[in-house]
Formats: structure tokens, sequence, C-alpha cells
């Protein structure tokens, strides 16, 4: 083991993050953190590292073990170049090499003792340099630095002129390069296009060390972890296996959870039911029922209430007007920037109901493409058409149709005039803006929060058309599987470009891969552009890539027909059975109902006789009369031990 939390606690100003937070990271293990944004993750990875004391509980790091963090905003030396701030990792590399050369030159002109000791001296630090890996620590870093898309011109910027995604990324570099014993990332792939992600992913499946991740990345945590940590609800629970073994586990827990508490709820009803109608009977025996129920009652340990997963956001796209089926053709489509060239002759042609990912390197034109096909850049040649019909939604990552003076309420009421306020307040709330957050000025919003503002605005448009630009940026992992469902289930078009490969994976029909100035077209999700990547982009200089795509298009069409031709008649034998068994069962209903309306009326008739009874035993006439009194007692005897069975029948009727 080489990492235990006991027991972490961490409160802000009444505010609790983290309770009896436990687990351990063994040798090797790679581990991801899970939970809402919010829910104490970067937090819980600060108290670990020693930046954040916590209330209680205790962090425990293996004695001689190394521990590497990166933060989401790294520090480093601006001062350096990129390739020099790498190098500074290995400044005792550096120091030995230049000792050997020194040590070299000195042998030169050294005799007898001096010599035999620069000798001696050499061979230690050779074999230190050797061990050291002094002979490849030059060519690792520049493996780390293209590993992480820095091209060697980068190499010589200086890191002041950076990005503060690029200086991440060099923190990045400056980590793997450390080799701690324990690495721990926060949210790595933050600013890595797919390409160094791949590779990131590669370098920490072959990291010689354990690995702790917080990330809303699910297909890397798919490739990476071993161990998922989720903290909901300030607890924490660890379930092995990736992230899709979690979700599985995760979704069978909360299911099961829920339905311990639905039918323990529906119980607490039933029997709160069942002892006011004992109650109601108002005889001694029916309410020492009452009442020994209610103690059984309240000796239950009730179950609380589940947190309803996805339920607090609510996302639904729908197109209020059908689009014609050519929805955008683009022809011939060029755009740079001086001497950058980002596409060229562009082609492509997007059908109504398609949902279309455009993927590529940072730098390539992704978001470019998007920009002048919402007419906010002009392209330098060729055209684009848009179909009969056809509203476009555009969802911008940089949220520039938010206007940053404005409230959330004003951004949404001035867009939407005929909107009522109480529909503006409910439309904000399905994207968890309550209360006076609907006064907050867009500028002082955070990136999730105005990317919720730009989809609650989506949601209202007309559109027919979505052209989503990041759309999964600042979105935890809840908010992006609501955003999955949305676009699965949304009729129209969908064009967008993402990094998000488990999002692109769910939501895509289509691949479009910017590479090398052109368009390669990829007929399925993901998973089938891994599969055919290498096979199309051999072909792309000999057999054209629209006559793969088509011919990959003609099979999966193919493959579908097939699929439906052949769908069992089982179903329909299954749906008779259930008619038979639902039919049963209402039968069987109908009858219980009859028997115990049959014994709710038995209980009324004796309780009746039984009040009759003591009418006439407290009547001064027949109290005179001996024999009367006798039979009166033995019919109250009776009727009381048949209450007392009917009761009993009642209980077990009304269960």
């Amino acid at each position: 083991m080489i990492l235990s939390c006991q027991n972490i606690c961490k409160e802000f100003v009444d505010n609790k993050v983290l309770e009896n937070i436990s687990f351990h990271i063994e040798d090797y293990e790679k581990a991801a953190v899970v939970g809402i944004n919010g829910a104490g993750k970067t937090t819980l990875l600060r108290i670990i590292v020693g930046e954040l004391a916590p209330d209680q509980g205790l962090v425990t790091l293996s004695k001689d073990k190394t521990l590497g963090y990166l933060a989401q905003q790294a520090a480093v030396d601006t001062a350096n170049t990129i390739y020099d701030e790498l190098l500074s990792t290995k400044q005792q590399l550096v120091l030995l090499e230049e000792r050997m050369r020194r040590c070299e030159a000195d042998m030169k002109h050294a005799e007898g003792d001096a010599l035999d000791a620069l000798m001696k001296q050499y061979v230690s630090d050779t074999h230190s340099f050797e061990r050291d890996g002094g002979y490849t620590y030059r060519s690792e870093i520049v493996g780390v630095l293209k590993g992480l898309g820095f091209t060697e011109e980068d190499f010589t910027k200086s890191v002041s002129t950076l990005s503060g995604g690029q200086k991440t990324r060099v923190a990045l570099g400056k980590l793997l390069l450390q080799r701690p014993d324990l690495i721990i990332l926060d949210e790595p792939t933050n600013h890595l296009d797919m390409n160094s992600i791949s590779w990131l992913e590669t370098y920490l499946l072959n990291y010689k060390g354990a690995v702790l991740i917080v990330s809303h990345d699910r297909y890397f945590l798919d490739k990476i972890a071993t161990k998922v940590i989720e903290i909901d609800q300030t607890k924490a629970t660890t379930f092995l296996g990736n992230y899709s073994d979690y979700a599985a586990k995760k979704e069978m827990l909360r299911a099961a959870a829920w339905n311990a508490y639905v039918n323990q709820q529906r119980e607490i009803k039933h029997q709160e039911e069942v002892i006011e109608k004992l109650r109601s009977f108002n005889r001694e025996k029916s309410i020492k029922r009452a009442e020994s129920r209610e103690k059984l009652l309240n000796k239950i340990e009730v179950i609380e209430k589940p947190t309803e997963v996805r339920t607090d956001m609510k996302l639904t796209l729908t197109p209020h007007i059908q689009s014609g089926n050519d929805v955008l053709t683009v022809q011939g489509l060029s755009k740079s920037f001086g001497n950058l060239h980002l596409f060229e002759n562009v082609d492509f042609e997007l059908k109504r109901g398609e949902h279309v990912a455009i993927i590529g390197d940072n730098g390539t034109g992704k978001t470019t493409l998007l920009k002048i096909l919402n007419q906010i850049l002009p392209a330098d040649s060729g055209k684009f058409t848009l179909g009969t019909n056809v509203e476009i939604g555009y969802y911008d990552q940089e949220h520039h149709v938010l206007h940053g003076e404005k409230t959330l309420f004003e951004e949404i009421s001035d867009e939407y005039p005929y909107l009522t306020n109480t529909e503006i307040r409910n439309v904000l709330a399905a994207f968890l803006f309550t209360g006076d957050d609907v006064f907050k000025q867009i500028k002082d919003l955070s990136g999730g929060e105005q990317g919720r503002v730009s989809l609650a605005k989506l949601m209202l448009s007309n559109a027919n058309f979505l052209i989503l630009d990041e759309p999964t940026n600042h979105l935890d992992i809840m908010s992006k599987e609501i955003l999955e469902d949305a676009v699965n289930q949304y009729t129209g078009t969908v064009l967008y470009v993402s990094h998000d490969r488990y999002f692109i994976n769910k939501t895509a029909h289509r691949i479009l891969d910017l590479t090398a100035h052109k368009f390669v077209n990829y007929i399925g999700n993901y998973d089938y552009y891994l599969e055919k990547h290498d096979t199309m982009m051999a072909a792309v200089t000999g057999t054209s890539v629209t006559d793969t795509a088509s011919s990959g298009k003609a099979s999966l069409s193919n493959a579908s027909a097939t699929s439906a031709n052949a769908a069992p008649v089982q179903p329909v034998s299954e749906n008779k059975l259930d008619w038979k068994a639902q039919k049963e069962e209402q039968a069987r209903l109908r009858k219980k109902e009859n028997d115990l309306k049959k014994c709710e009326d038995k209980i009324a008739e004796l309780e009746n006789r039984l009040q009759e009874i003591d009418e006439e035993m407290a009547d001064p006439e027949i109290g005179t009369q001996v024999l009367r009194l006798q039979d009166l007692a033995k019919e109250q005897a009776l009727l009381n031990q048949q209450l007392e069975e009917l009761y009993a029948q009642w209980e077990l009727l009304a269960e």
C-alpha cells in the first residue's frame, strides 16, 4: 500500500464537504476519483498532498515514497523555454554529466594518484549516470513534449508566451519526467487534444508507479482506472473496475436503494392505514392491536431517501418545425490565417436527423469551420448552403452568444420576450438556477454555469439544426449524461466539435476527421473510427474517401435491413404470457378486495350486535332477569371471540 486515507473530514463555513472519507491506493494501482462538480474531489486531493489540513482524519504516504501533484492551474517557471523547463527535472543528471565532461578533460593532463582518483570518480559517475537514465533523458524529454502536442519548433518558446492550457501541459510533462511513486492528476486531459490524450493513456498504463486521477473524461477513465472512488453527499464508496464497471454497479446499487426506500415507504403507509382502521373499530382488542403495531412501526429504522440520479437538470431539445431532407451542403470551403492553412476545398453534406462529430488535432480549424457556418467568420473560398426550413441553434464554447453584463433572467427574457416571469424562472430552475441565482450577471458565472445558460437558450430556440462547439466542456459527468440523452432523443440534425470521446461514442452517427487540411469520413461512432482509422488513412491516397465511406454506409444499411428482417417473434408470445399473468393478478386482487370487504362488513355487524348487548345489559329491567343476563353474557363472549378472529383475518387480508 502506498497511500492510506482514514476518516478524512472537511467543512467550510457550515458546509460539510467530506465526511469520514476512507480508502487506500496500492503500489502500481491506477485509481480515479469521481463525483459531481462541488462534491469535494479537488479538496480531497489538496488534503492528500498537504495543501489543506483536514478537520479530522489521517493521510499516510508509505515511507520513502514520493508524490507528484498536477493541479488544474499548475505553476511553471515563466523565465524558461519549454524545453529548459522540462530539463529542470533532470538537473541532477545535467550536473552529473557536466562533472563527467570536466573529469574527462582533467584526465588528459593528470598523472599518478591524481589520475587514479579521477578515473575512480569517473567510473562511479558513469555508473550513476547510466543507472539513472543519463543516456536517454534528453530523448525522453523530447518524447514527452511531442506526446503532449508540442512540436520541435515549440521547444525554444518562452513559457511566458504560452496560454494557460499550454502551461498546464508543460507542468504535466515536468511531473511525468520526475517519475514519483504516486502521480496525482486533477483533470489532466482538459487541455489535450485526442492524440495527446491517447499518448497519455498509454504512458500512464505503462507507468511503473501508482496513479490517482480526478477527471470527467469517461473514455480516459475507462482506459486507465482499475478502481473508482466515488464522492457522493460527502461520503466515499470504492468500486473495483474501470468507469463503465462503476457506472453499471452504481446504477444497480441506486436502483436497489431506491426500491428499498419505496418499498419501505409503501409498507409504512400501509401500516399506518391498518393502525388507523383498527382504531376506527373502537374496540378494546382492536385498539390494543393498533397500539402493538404502532410500537413495531416506531422501531423501524427509516431508510433515508436516496439522491435521485439525473433528475435535477431537465434538458429536452425538440425541433418545432421539420427541415428538408438536405440540411447542409458544403462545397470547396477553404480558410487560412496568414501562413497558417487550416483546411482547403472541404466538401461534405448533412442529411436530416444525422448526428455528426468533427474531430481533429488542436489548431486544425474545427471551431473556425463552425464559426463560418454560423457566419461569424468569412470563408476564403467555397460556399455552404442550408436546406429548406433549416434553423440553426449555436452553442459556442466561449459563450459569445451570452451577454456578460446581463443577468440570467435578462438573458432569457430579452431573447424570448413572450415568456412570462414564471416560465423564465421554471426554465432556469431546470438548469439548477433558483432563487436569487437568476439575478447574477453572466460575467460572474463559472464556465460550467455559463454552459448551462447556453444550453437553456438552446432548449428554448426553434432550432432544428444544432451546431455545438465542445458542448461537454466544464460539465460534470452527470450533466454530460443528461446532454447525451437529450442529443440522442433529438430528432433534428446535430453537427458538433468535441474532444470527449465517450460523448462521441454515445451520440455520433458519423465522424468527420479533420486531418491534413481535409475531412476523412467515418460512418460510425468513435469505436468504429478507432477500428477503421489506419485503414482509411492508408486508403486516402489511393481509394476515394467518398467511395470508401459510401460503401461503409451501404454495408451498414444492409446490416440494418438484415437485422430488421430477422426480428424474432418470441416477444409476441411473451406479451401473451404477460397479458395472461396480468389478468390472473387482477382477478386475485379483486377476490382479495371482496374478502376484505366481507370481513369488514362482518366486523361491523358483530360490533353493532355487541353495542346492542351492552345497552341491553345496562337496562334496569333486564338487570333483574338472571337467565337473560347469562344468555347475553354467553353471546357477548362468543361474539368477542369471533371478533378477535375477524381482526386477525382482517389484518392478514390487509397485508
